[in-house]
């Protein structure tokens, strides 16, 4: 017997339908994933299962006595109780008893009276009687793996404390369906991996929206979209629904007169997001594992190679180059010893726990905070784009068009005008859209919009803090697609594991009391790596240091001089960099040139493929001038 039935359901927003006539069942011990884009009714199906909204046409039944617990993706409770009360309300029938005992508890902590010490002894025998230790327990743990101060006031956090909160709120209710919309927003890594293993274990059904694909393949046993207002359930796991997903758009669009729904042009753009996935596994995969090796051996080079090849100030590879800083705030210290070289063409992945320093960090990398001592040297010429997560940049009352093209007609991306229409259309904006006022468009909508205009302006640094919060996984798909053509430099904080696997050549992770580690790679290289060198101090740690080899010796008391070839070599590369860097921007300055692909193709051409000569040229320079100048400091 089912936990849910949806029979026909259908509701619509003005001439906008969102459900049309669609149905489902749950059982108990299901963890379903709903999944489609962002605007198609995912939280209002959601609102529908829990009560709070009524359809216009057939019926949600749920089995009685199911007791159903909600997290909306916006928090709407306004309260001045405590975190402690607010998450015990979820407790209907013993919260406030619990709420009661944890605030005599304390007060007698801070000075004991009789009363105190017998409203207490009440209290707890209350509590006895009704069985409620363990779910006091229950609410302290949730609490901890959140990491809430059940002390603080509810009406003192921010808008991404309040949605925690409100998380925790609805896992100690313990209902038989749980119903969760975009739990790991606002939540760093240790908390998801919490949250997951939580859920493994919940008994109930649960019932959730999620765009975060690492969470998803984890604890789905079925997907369920909702594409053009009809719920499609897909058996099996994530991998198995984007597989089936893409031969479904395959068939519809060969045979169109067989599907009762005809594919408007809005929705070719919206499976390009399909079509990124398959190309993504092919040759963009192998892509970044280039990138990722090449940061390897950066790394396993001598670090002084790096380190003096970025003081020139002809050097316009460096991007970032620290060196041992130091940074605290009230006796915490936040960033201890810190030493790192970024180079053009890194993209590099920022993770910690919420409140461990990412921000700062970034702050420090961009020269907004000097740190406490170390030196940060920055390169020449840096160009910074800025996502902000609070969607700041964005004018509520400009319209699409101005928004991206600041009056312009044209944007120019990688060399390439495009218009400003057309350029949209990639970021999956329709026509008839494009001059609506920004104000129109959802949380998810305008994070895309703002993407499109940092893509449209000319950059070589691109910070991005947060950018997948709200965004579908049609759009993951293609920012995904984007950041890998970038040619420029990333820093990126998320906590996103699959978009860190599909972006980052390299990861600076905070391990804790200030120390931040780096590791080539995403995500999961950096789990192995973390994973293998706790074994290898194992086993450094039993078998003693070891001594080097006689040769080895040797070779190392013998530093190798420059030839006198050599040293001359040395002496000419920084001025051939130059030269070639003085030609690399005369040549972009006439690609970037609006009548410049007016011109002869032959002349176009010949500067797009001089451009690429030139950046391999300068790639193999300042290689030769690494190995030179390590072989000079080293003699």
């Amino acid at each position: 017997m089912p936990l849910l039935r949806l029979d026909k359901v259908s509701l619509a927003f003005g001439h906008h339908a969102l459900l049309d006539r669609a149905e489902l069942e749950i059982t108990c011990g299901e963890r379903l994933c709903l999944v489609g884009r962002n605007g198609e009714g995912k939280s209002s199906l959601l609102r529908l299962v829990s009560g709070e909204a009524v359809s216009d046409e057939g019926g949600v039944w749920i089995r009685p006595g199911t007791r159903v617990a909600h997290l909306a993706q916006e928090v709407v409770l306004d309260s001045r109780e405590s975190v402690f009360d607010v998450v015990a309300g979820g407790l209907p029938e013993l919260g406030r008893l619990i709420s009661a005992y944890h605030h005599t508890a304390a007060e007698l902590a801070r000075a004991s009276t009789p009363e105190r010490l017998e409203r207490l002894a009440r209290l707890q025998h209350e509590l006895e009687a009704a069985g409620g230790w363990q779910l006091e327990q229950r609410v302290e743990t949730v609490l901890a793996r959140l990491g809430l101060d059940g002390d603080t006031g509810f009406d003192t956090l921010s808008g991404g404390w309040r949605r925690r909160v409100m998380l925790a709120r609805a896992l100690v209710a313990d209902p038989n369906l749980l119903l969760l919309d975009e739990p790991t927003n606002h939540l760093d890594i240790e908390a998801i991996t919490w949250l997951e293993e939580f859920l493994l274990e919940f008994a109930g059904a649960l019932l959730f929206i999620s765009h975060d694909r690492a969470f998803v393949r984890r604890l789905a046993t079925r997907i369920v979209e909702l594409d053009r207002g009809r719920l499609t359930s897909w058996p099996g796991d994530y991998d198995a629904y984007v597989a089936g997903k893409a031969e479904q758009l395959e068939v519809e669009a060969r045979h169109p007169a067989l599907f009762d729904k005809n594919p408007s042009q809005e929705e070719a753009w919206i499976r390009q997001g399909i079509k990124a996935r398959r190309t993504r596994n092919e040759g963009r995969v192998r892509a970044l594992k280039a990138l990722r090796e090449e940061r390897r051996a950066r790394r396993e080079r001598s670090g002084m190679v790096d380190l003096r090849l970025q003081q020139g100030s002809l050097s316009g590879k460096r991007v970032l180059e620290v060196e041992h800083i130091n940074l605290g705030f009230d006796g915490r210290t936040v960033i201890r010893d810190f030493s790192v070289s970024i180079l053009r063409g890194d993209r590099i992945g920022i993770i910690g726990p919420n409140g461990a320093g990412k921000s700062t960090l970034i702050r420090v990398l961009l020269g907004e905070q000097e740190p406490d001592s170390g030196e940060v040297r920055r390169g020449t010429r840096l160009e910074v784009a800025y996502f902000d997560q609070q969607r700041a940049q964005l004018d509520p009352q400009a319209t699409l068009m101005e928004s991206v093209g600041d009056g312009r007609l044209s944007v120019t991306i990688n060399g390439r005008t495009k218009h400003v229409a057309g350029y949209l259309q990639d970021f999956l904006f329709p026509p008839e859209r494009l001059q609506s006022p920004v104000s129109t468009l959802s949380g998810g909508e305008r994070n895309r919009l703002l993407l499109a205009r940092l893509f449209a302006q000319p950059a070589n640094l691109l910070v991005m803090d947060e950018p997948t919060n709200d965004l579908d996984v049609e759009t993951l798909e293609l920012l995904e697609e984007l950041l890998l053509d970038y040619q420029g430099t990333l820093l990126l904080v998320s906590h996103d594991r699959a978009f860190l696997d599909n972006v980052v050549t390299s990861t600076l992770v905070f391990e804790g009391d200030g120390r931040i580690g780096e590791y080539v790679g995403g995500y999961s290289d950096w789990l192995r790596q973390r994973q293998a060198a706790a074994r290898e101090s194992k086993s450094a740690a039993t078998a003693g240091p070891a001594k080097p080899s006689p040769s080895q010796a040797k070779t190392d008391s013998k530093p190798k001089k420059l030839s006198y070839k050599d040293q001359r070599e040395l002496d000419t590369l920084p001025a051939r960099i130059e030269a070639l860097e003085m030609e690399q921007a005369q040549l972009h300055a006439t690609v970037n040139d609006d009548g410049f692909y007016q011109g002869s193709p032959d002349d176009v051409t010949a500067a797009l493929d001089r451009l690429e000569a030139l950046a391999h040229e300068l790639e193999a320079c300042y290689e030769r001038w690494g190995i030179l100048e390590a072989q000079s400091t080293a003699s």
